[in-house]
């Protein structure tokens, strides 16, 4: 059923406060657990304790998205649910009364997945009606090392069509936009706005999301989440629906640090079946554990004023920018404020490849007895949303491969420019990581596509290749939408970003759950 804008239910603050008391928000009960904002390990010390069981809190994830993704405020996050996510935690279950261990450190740990994952259990369909009942051979490599280290794949979530815009989460798999949890009438972002919304209304623990230009970002900035986008090929692509493979990639989307880069110490790593990351092994950390530290002497980190004060930034997030500058600077660090990148316009610009014909086309080639194979088939199947269908379209203009195609060819090498330059700046300000708002306006309105969006995520790090990561950095408009403070750093300097959001979430607290999903009665 289509779901327009005319009909949400639009509480004011206020209204919402009257409905869900603080109370009611923490009061979900399963087990020994609040159900609410759990972490991982949280959960574990519960079945370490017998006290919790995976079916358990499997259980409690569906009856969230029965009640608030199909019903109630209606989200619309969820495209299906897994039909074998139940036996998967009876079999957790017994293996944990048998042994008295968990099987793995994702252990019964129920995982919302983006529709453009492979999974050999469920279709995948990158959010478009054309590629309906799709079945991949096997595992996206990552979703095979979530499970081999014990995480049950709860649900498939929805995601911008094709994984195109980062603007707003709609395509023609799931009828009508998913709702951003905080404000029913406002968007998610893109294109991982499915994930961003189930995780964040707590319908599942933790989330996987794909970021070829925003999409891990983008949407936990607008749902309160920490995303992380990787330094390409520390992380495997293998078994995503591309989008431009030369800059997709695969990351965590959680409520805190803390649980996303548990997820990401199980990801990272070298993966036969995908060259590019051929050194990740050799350059990822023992353990990116390790760098969940509490202070930041001895960083110095550059606020980039050419990304963050734009004319339409707006006023509130600006503000919440610049309170970071303070806590970054209690917990140690030196925040050089003069920070700037040299003929930043110039380097950004014609870094382009717009290769999704080829990629699409090679990803339906290994998928056995695809609905569809070639993306004009999909252009003319009738089966893609409206507002789509011109961007696939445009696409079928695309001309040989990404090594003979001339726009490609001279966007590799704009793409090495763009690494120099902004390689120099850093040595010159004699900075180890960047900041800046992950978008400088709050979510937009449903169906709004005029006003200033404020997306900051495009560059530097998708050009570049190298990782970037989003925290909560508050609230703006009386505290109801939140914002996000990007952190970025060279290739395989994850362990710095990962110990400057940390100590960073550890000293605000800015997480906090949306009002129009609150506790179930138990």
């Amino acid at each position: 059923m289509n779901r327009f804008k005319s009909q949400r239910l639009i509480c004011t603050p206020a209204i919402l406060t009257l409905l869900v008391s603080s109370s009611t928000l923490s009061a979900q009960q399963v087990g020994t657990v609040q159900l609410m904002e759990v972490t991982i390990h949280q959960v574990h010390e519960a079945m370490v304790g017998h006290t919790l069981t995976s079916r358990q809190l499997v259980e409690a994830y569906l009856d969230r998205i029965e009640a608030y993704d199909r019903n109630g405020p209606t989200i619309n996050a969820i495209i299906m649910t897994n039909p074998r996510a139940l036996a998967r935690a009876d079999s957790l279950d017994r293996e944990l009364r048998r042994t008295g261990q968990l099987t793995g450190p994702l252990h019964g740990i129920p995982f919302i997945v983006k529709d453009n994952y492979d999974t050999y259990d469920m279709p995948t369909t990158g959010g478009s009606a054309s590629l309906a009942g799709s079945m991949a051979a096997d595992d996206a490599y990552q979703v095979r090392k979530i499970r081999e280290a014990g995480a049950i794949v709860l649900a498939k979530s929805n995601l911008a069509e094709f994984a195109f815009t980062a603007l707003e989460t709609v395509g023609s798999m799931l009828p009508g936009w998913t709702f951003n949890p905080y404000q029913l009438n406002r968007v998610t972002a893109g294109s991982s706005g499915g994930t961003a919304a189930a995780v964040t209304a707590n319908m599942g623990l933790i989330g996987l999301g794909t970021d070829t230009g925003n999409s891990i970002r983008g949407p936990s900035s607008h749902n309160g989440l920490v995303g992380i986008r990787s330094t390409q090929g520390l992380t495997s692509r293998d078994g995503i629906m591309p989008l431009y493979a030369h800059r997709d990639i695969g990351g965590p989307m959680a409520r805190t640090v803390e649980d996303a880069v548990r997820v990401f110490d199980v990801i990272a790593g070298s993966d036969p079946n995908d060259p590019v990351t051929i050194e990740a092994d050799d350059r990822r950390a023992d353990s990116y554990m390790d760098y969940l530290q509490s202070d930041l002497e001895g960083l110095r980190i550059g606020v980039v004023g050419q990304i963050a004060y734009k004319e339409t930034a707006d006023t509130e997030i600006l503000m919440r920018f610049t309170e970071t500058f303070s806590v970054l600077e209690r917990l140690g660090a030196t925040v050089v404020r003069d920070f700037h990148i040299e003929n930043l316009d110039e380097l950004r610009r014609g870094t382009g490849c717009s290769r999704f014909r080829y990629d699409i086309e090679n990803y339906l080639a290994d998928i056995p007895n695809p609905p569809l194979r070639t993306l004009q088939e999909i252009a003319e199947s009738g089966r893609v949303y409206r507002t789509v269908l011109p961007t696939v379209e445009r696409f079928l203009q695309f001309e040989g491969t990404p090594d003979t195609n001339e726009q490609c060819i001279r966007g590799r090498a704009q793409e090495d420019l763009f690494r120099e330059g902004l390689r120099s700046a850093m040595a010159r300000y004699n900075v180890q990581a960047l900041i800046y708002p992950s978008w400088s306006n709050p979510p937009r309105l449903v169906g709004d596509m005029s006003t200033p969006h404020g997306d900051n995520s495009q560059y530097p790090a998708p050009p570049t290749g190298f990782p970037a990561l989003t925290v909560p950095m508050g609230f703006v408009r009386d505290g109801t939408l939140p914002a996000g403070l990007q952190v970025l750093g060279d290739a395989w300097s994850e362990p710095t970003l990962i110990r400057i959001a940390y100590a960073f979430e550890q000293a605000t607290n800015h997480r906090r759950p949306p009002l129009t999903t609150p506790a179930l009665k138990n």
